[in-house]
């Protein structure tokens, strides 16, 4: 579980695919200590919930392996990724943790669209597009992860959605690279979906 809180940007620093296409093995560097990286941990990248299986320390920079297998390829952006991407990082929670922002799986549900893009005097504006499928679980005032990073939901018109982005989370995610036709992970709220099923079943 995570919270939707970044805690590093990473980036790609290799990148090795298999013959066939189905695997495709990372290694990100970052700025965790290397000591607290267990073989085995779990860590977002992107929102993306994947598994280390091996880390170390280059020329005094810690670094990471993991590896997306072909449906976190087909689901996610990570189909677009490459040596240079920039990624948003957050550790798996753990108990005793601060809960910053809402409960976060790491599952990604699908891809967002930005439409388009405003900046304001003290933060952006983005509206995205998702289907109709993943709508129906967002909800003004209502939490989302876009790209592993917990947001609040502004307003919602049919499947199109916005969000409000302060500073703070420009300068510290890789939000601010945002533009019009940028593909982002969508996790929707764990609650909402709970609750439509609830809703389906009666």
């Amino acid at each position: 579980m995570f919270t939707g809180i970044v805690t590093d940007i990473g980036e790609i620093v290799s990148l090795t695919p298999t013959a066939q296409g189905q695997l495709h093995r990372l290694r990100i560097a970052c700025h965790y200590d290397r000591a607290g990286i267990a073989d085995g941990a779990s860590i977002a990248n992107n929102g993306v919930c994947l598994t280390v299986v091996q880390s170390g320390v280059t020329d005094g920079k810690t670094w990471f392996e993991i590896d997306a297998a072909a449906e976190t390829l087909a689901l996610t952006t990570a189909k677009h990724w490459s040596v240079g991407t920039r990624l948003n990082l957050e550790r798996a929670l753990k108990i005793g943790d601060e809960l910053g922002g809402h409960v976060v799986a790491g599952h990604v549900d699908g891809i967002a669209t930005i439409e388009s893009r405003e900046d304001l005097p003290d933060m952006a504006r983005f509206v995205l597009k998702t289907t109709r499928e993943l709508a129906r679980f967002i909800a003004p005032k209502g939490s989302v992860t876009l790209d592993g990073v917990s947001l609040t939901v502004n307003t919602v018109d049919d499947v199109t959605f916005s969000v409000l982005i302060i500073p703070h989370t420009l300068a510290v995610t890789t939000l601010s690279s945002w533009q019009a036709g940028s593909e982002v992970n969508l996790e929707v709220d764990l609650m909402a979906r709970y609750a439509a099923r609830l809703t389906e079943m009666k």
